[in-house]
């Protein structure tokens, strides 16, 4: 006890630094479990993933992934099983920052779609990654 009297400062700062290195693992951060940009493109090249950007048609058309196919968000559940047929393929959603994406990820594994993921960040981290991006 006296050793815990004596030296509570030094406990004090172990604590909290240790706190502050776990904080990160607790709050779960904005993109944990999410693709990351080159995660996104070893799925394409590995396992035939197929790419379905939610954003509406005009944010589609001014930019997207390579090869994505557009469904927008609010239309996901009636169109997705149309546009992606193979529920066993890889299945990666897209969105500006991946804020709608995430919404998606929810109705796609409701359809099936066990293999869906959320490209952490979205089309914004793909271009801060210096991937390519088309425009229709």
């Amino acid at each position: 006890m006296k050793f815990l009297l004596d030296n509570w400062m030094l406990i004090a700062v172990a604590v909290s630094s240790g706190g502050m290195l776990l904080w990160p693992l607790l709050v779960g951060g904005a993109n944990a479990g999410a693709l990351s940009p080159n995660g996104a493109v070893q799925r394409i090249n590995r396992e035939k993933a197929v790419v379905v950007d939610v954003s509406e048609v005009e944010e589609f058309a001014a930019g997207h992934v390579g090869g994505a196919k557009n469904v927008p968000l609010g239309q996901l559940e009636d169109k997705l099983a149309a546009t992606v047929k193979n529920k066993s393929l890889p299945l990666i959603l897209v969105c500006a920052s991946g804020a709608r994406a995430k919404r998606a990820l929810a109705i796609a594994k409701k359809l099936g779609y066990e293999k869906a993921e959320v490209l952490g960040g979205g089309l914004k981290a793909w271009k801060e990654a210096n991937l390519p991006v088309e425009k229709a």
